[in-house]
């Protein structure tokens, strides 16, 4: 029987926007960002919208030929139930292959049941534990001298902390931290190394790098690697941040498990959903773990998600990972700016955010671009660890 409520009809378009400047990390680099963006429509009329990472070319199939023909039909607001259908589609064989689709399906779910509740997602969450949140700067350039330039720049604005991508070259880590600190004493100060690290080199890095006072050490192993990551952490007074490692909540279970890191960047993106990573952060809390979020460049249909998930979560307690400053556009009307290093919650009905039409139209993309492999290094190609 069809209610308020059934879901009658699911869109799905991929967009791509560009960067001011490409991102390049010890994986890869991209010029711009690619989504997949979902919109839900329900027998009332009701549309709520979703956005996931899109990467990869599993990632738009998943979601046409296997999460649309389940869930039409269905009722919206059942929502642990119907992810849980998708799964057992087959898909708990290969949980990285569904988690991205998932979470843009999910997403635009959440929204619907927040506008039925007219209510926005963090009050329907137990209401907001803080009202604004931190984000941090996160820093494009890999040379030392521009890094520096970047940091005190990012200051001036406001942000209290600052993120750098290392990983790239043994000679050049430490110096872009060193710069970074230098121009910014008194700040929060975190490094991303990607995997790129061999223990031996992880070893070696993790002792130079502990007169910087680093927030943390993100990912300094390939994600496999919870045993290594766990010795680094009875090793060194830095903290070890654990991202890629930190995909599913059976994944996070298994880093608390081993003991392997201080600080999970937890992604609804990676995980399957809104409601999964609340998930993921429950557990955490529970073992005195604080989070934060990893971010894919995401647009402001995503943005307003994260920004719900850290009002409503208490052990959020770090600053953001955001890509915005450097999206050249967005999807959304009126996307929230960043005030002095935060972004207010949004207040409005479900995710708080409207798509605007024109914008899906002019950033359209039938395919995904250029999301790990550099061509103007047609001869490279990453691997974990690198040195």
């Amino acid at each position: 029987m069809k209610s308020a409520t059934t879901i009658v009809k699911i869109e799905q378009q991929m967009v791509f926007v560009p960067f001011h400047k490409a991102a390049e990390w010890a994986a890869g680099k991209r010029p711009g960002t690619t989504r997949l963006i979902v919109q839900v429509h329900t027998a009332d009329g009701t549309i709520g919208v979703g956005e996931t990472i899109c990467l990869w070319e599993f990632v738009q199939p998943v979601l046409a030929h296997t999460i649309i023909p389940l869930a039409l039909g269905a009722d919206a607001c059942d929502i642990e139930k119907l992810c849980a259908r998708i799964e057992g589609a087959g898909y708990y064989h290969h949980q990285r292959a569904l988690v991205a689709a998932l979470a843009g399906f999910e997403m635009a779910l959440w929204d619907i049941v927040g506008k039925q509740a007219e209510m926005p997602l963090y009050q329907l969450w137990g209401g907001a534990y803080r009202n604004s949140i931190p984000v941090i700067a996160y820093l494009q350039a890999h040379d030392p001298q521009q890094i520096g330039t970047e940091t005190t720049a990012a200051v001036e604005a406001g942000f209290g902390t600052i993120k750098v991508k290392i990983g790239m070259s043994p000679e050049s880590d430490l110096e872009i931290v060193k710069a970074a600190r230098a121009a910014a004493p008194h700040v929060k100060l975190r490094a991303d190394v990607n995997g790129a690290w061999t223990i031996g080199t992880a070893k070696r890095m993790m002792r130079q790098l502990e007169q910087y006072d680093l927030e943390y050490v993100e990912q300094p192993l390939p994600l496999h690697d919870l045993a290594g990551h766990a010795q680094l952490r009875k090793l060194f007074a830095t903290p070890i941040a654990l991202d890629e490692s930190a995909y599913t909540i059976q994944d996070v279970f298994a880093i608390l498990r081993a003991e392997a890191a201080d600080v999970l960047l937890l992604d609804p993106h990676q995980s399957g959903g809104m409601w999964r990573c609340r998930k993921a952060a429950a557990i955490a809390e529970a073992a005195g773990i604080p989070v934060t979020f990893h971010s894919g460049a995401e647009l402001g249909i995503s943005t307003a998600a994260f920004l719900h998930l850290a009002a409503s979560i208490p052990n959020m307690m770090l600053a953001l990972d955001n890509q915005q400053p450097n999206l050249t556009d967005d999807v959304v009307e009126a996307p929230q700016p960043i005030q002095n290093g935060q972004l207010a919650v949004p207040a409005g009905a479900g995710l708080g955010v409207r798509v605007n039409a024109e914008k899906l139209r002019q950033y359209r993309t039938e395919k995904i671009c250029q999301p790990y492999l550099d061509p103007e290094r047609p001869d490279w190609f990453p691997t974990k660890p690198q040195y």
